[in-house]
């Protein structure tokens, strides 16, 4: 039997932010639009009509404030100016007008867990300057032995020991993304005016960046030695974290009709319940990482033994609980790939004999499940994994650092021997430039770019695919335009089916007296589908991957990598 909610109607308000259709744009590796091989602002400006083509209805912006580009630009130096390599202030009101023109929005990044070292915040504080004393994470010690043993998400220590001031300060990811010190309240006031200078230059919302390590325990206690990386259960939700929050919503976004997306690892259905809407911190959505594990190694996602084996059962337990489980005022950010991520259709897909189908068959379950779809450049046209042949191919931290640690260990002896591994799971494959057509470079820019192209762009770019009109990003279209007229796929109370099969994933989206069925052979080998919660001889079918299914009964035999959307 499925797993059913008695409702027959999500009983959550309307919003435009749950109707929407996101699109997440890297900067860097979208257009570049001067030839000097780096994305910039002036080209994602000039493709705004290829994503108004799409029909997607916000752009997430990744960082393109000022950067010494340690981490691609997470870390920060100037919250109010934009990196000399992305263009102007004026080129950034250009994109923001040319989005409210097309009646779409924009949504940028909030990253305050950390700055960069060189934001003048920092510099201040490890000079002592009154009043910026205690703005990070400060602590005593032998300039040999850090003050715990907490590690960071970009392998190593997770403290450095500054010379200039004569202590270790705290870094969770790298050692010039210095963590700011949320107990102090000029900090936290520093941070609300910020958010409030972009709310009145009329931007949209934010996604806030890894915003559950916001607030450290008392005494920053030693961490598990078991987990990856060491201390996270420590500095993950702290003790503070929703007074926090709390006074941010209400200092700045209770003001404004945005959109919010919290970024949270390590976070529960329960736990995401108390961070979201009016009875909670006025969070709008939680982007978890619950699903992301569910092909990682029995060490987390750097462990390299186990890594790449997972199955379709456990992971629709995972997504059919945050599906049924966030309650009222819950919502997810559903996405399957992002910057931090392999590419979907590697992952999750077959991107190679199937690599159309199954790149479909991901688009659907995307953009029919509950909570707003987010989808990353260049899943549309199927983008896959590139290949990595040495570490001097790699440009992410965190990849160079996981590989360091394990040398460090002992546990490898060279990129050889992860170089299968690397090719799995690097976030640098979501970060080859996007593919535009088959000319050189896949008409990303004239220069050299920045990062290497995938070696695919020849077959696999948006030129042919737009010309294609039975192709990925077709698919995408018509999957977001159906998304747009049906309410149903937006606010219907979702109902699992089948469970247990190992092939199948299928569920209902139901709404007052309209029922969508949508099934998905998430696999390379067909497979029938049965059950006694669907009966319909003669479907509507919605939407489909394979060009006959229309004319199909929906209990019957699916083929490899087939999804269909019934209107029941």
């Amino acid at each position: 039997m499925p797993s059913v909610n008695t409702s027959t109607a999500d009983d959550g308000v309307r919003e435009w932010w749950k109707e929407a259709v996101v699109y997440q744009v890297y900067p860097r590796s979208f257009y570049d639009s001067d030839g000097d091989g780096v994305g910039d602002l002036p080209g994602i400006t000039a493709k705004v009509d290829y994503l108004d083509d799409l029909g997607v209805d916000v752009v997430w912006l990744c960082p393109v404030y000022e950067s010494p580009n340690a981490d691609n630009g997470y870390d920060i130096s100037d919250y109010r100016a934009i990196m000399d390599e992305f263009g102007t202030m004026a080129d950034w009101r250009a994109l923001l007008d040319a989005l409210h023109e097309r009646d779409m929005r924009l949504l940028m990044d909030l990253v305050v867990n950390h700055t960069s070292d060189e934001h003048e915040w920092f510099q201040k504080s490890r000079r002592r300057e009154e009043g910026y004393e205690e703005y990070y994470y400060w602590r005593n010690g032998d300039p040999d032995e850090p003050p715990n043993n907490w590690g960071s998400f970009m392998g190593g220590s997770a403290w450095s020991y500054d010379e200039t001031r004569g202590q270790w300060y705290l870094h969770l990811f790298d050692e010039k993304q210095p963590d700011l010190n949320w107990r102090n309240p000029d900090v936290r006031a520093d941070v609300a005016s910020l958010v409030e200078w972009w709310l009145e230059k009329g931007i949209d919302g934010f996604r806030l960046d890894a915003i559950n390590y916001i607030s450290k325990p008392e005494g920053l206690p030693d961490g598990d030695p078991g987990r990856s990386p060491v201390g996270v259960e420590q500095f993950s939700h702290g003790p503070h974290i929703h007074e926090y929050l709390r006074e941010l919503y209400e200092r700045t976004f209770a003001d404004y009709d945005v959109m919010t997306v919290a970024e949270m690892n390590d976070t529960s259905v329960e736990l995401a319940r108390e961070y979201l809407g009016e009875s909670g911190d006025g969070l709008d959505m939680i982007c978890h990482f619950e699903h992301m594990g569910v092909d990682t190694g029995p060490g987390g996602r750097w462990d390299p033994e186990g890594w790449g084996d997972w199955s379709l059962p456990e992971f629709k337990e995972i997504v059919s609980r945050w599906q049924r489980d966030l309650g009222e005022d819950g919502w997810n950010a559903q996405y399957l790939g992002n910057h931090d991520q392999p590419r979907i259709v590697s992952r999750f897909g077959d991107d190679q004999e199937y690599h159309a189908e199954s790149a479909k068959l991901l688009a659907t379950f995307l953009l029919t499940s509950r909570g707003t779809p987010f989808v990353y450049q260049g899943e549309e046209i199927g983008m896959s994994n590139a290949e990595f042949d040495s570490l001097a191919d790699l440009d992410d931290p965190q990849t160079i650092g996981a590989i360091e640690d394990l040398l460090d260990a002992g546990a490898i002896d060279g990129y050889e021997d992860v170089r299968e591994f690397v090719n799995y799971v690097s976030r640098d494959h979501a970060r080859t430039p996007m593919q535009w057509d088959d000319t050189e470079h896949a008409g990303f820019t004239d220069g050299d770019p920045w990062f290497a192209v995938n070696d695919d762009y020849t077959e696999v770019n948006v030129a042919d695919a737009t010309a294609d009109e039975d192709s990925i990003w077709h698919h995408y279209r018509r999957l977001v335009a159906l998304r747009h007229d049906r309410d149903v796929l937006v606010y219907g109370v979702y109902e699992l089916l089948c469970p247990d099969h190992e092939q199948l994933f299928a569920y209902t989206r139901t709404l007052d007296e309209s029922r969508v069925l949508v099934v998905l052979n998430w696999s390379d080998e067909s497979t029938s589908f049965e059950s006694d919660d669907v009966d319909v001889v003669d479907p509507s079918v919605l939407i489909s991957n394979y060009e006959d299914a229309s004319t199909r009964d929906v209990r019957r035999t699916y083929r490899p990598y087939e999804a269909v959307v019934v209107d029941l």
